[in-house]
């Protein structure tokens, strides 16, 4: 993660037609250049050649968002964990183990009481006990697990932070 001065120095390189391309496609990133080039203001080719230096450098990729509860994964559970010691040792064997659990859809290595915060993707509780049992409590050097459900989601944005939607593309009739 980037920040201060250093936050300044990646963010040099990008003005903002850069940032307006990046906003709409946090917005929908089916949009063909075409459509993204008049919302920009920019050539078709001047917006794809923008599209290719930013997907060589911040666009980690474009991804279909999926409804789990159609697929049957309707349980969220927010797992906090804390391990027997934080030595390097310690946390790259979590890691490694977390990486290969296939219900784990999110980790973060975290500051404060808990050492990681994971999200669990499970069709219900009876689920997440199966995994809790399988995947959860078999992971390395883990000193204690504690799991919340999530009862709704409130919000899930995939969007550029706030500082970028200054730059987004006014709305058109």
């Amino acid at each position: 993660m980037v920040s201060g001065k250093d936050w300044a120095d990646a963010t040099m390189q990008f003005d903002k037609l850069d940032f307006m391309l990046l906003a709409e496609l946090c917005t929908n990133a089916r949009r063909s250049h075409v459509e993204l080039s008049e919302r920009v203001g920019l050539s078709t080719t001047a917006c794809a050649r923008r599209l290719k230096s930013l997907e060589d450098s911040v666009i980690a990729g474009y991804h279909a968002s999926l409804d789990l509860k159609q697929l049957g994964l309707g349980t969220t559970v927010v797992v906090r964990i804390s391990l027997e010691s934080q030595s390097e040792e310690a946390l790259e064997a979590f890691e490694k183990a977390v990486i290969e659990s296939p219900s784990v859809v999110r980790c973060f290595l975290m500051s404060g009481s808990d050492d990681y915060l994971v999200t669990v993707i499970a069709r219900d509780i009876e689920d997440f006990e199966r995994i809790h049992k399988t995947q959860l409590s078999r992971l390395p050097k883990v000193s204690r697990i504690q799991s919340s459900f999530a009862l709704r989601e409130v919000v899930n944005r995939i969007a550029p932070p706030a500082a970028f939607q200054q730059w987004r593309a006014p709305r058109r009739p």
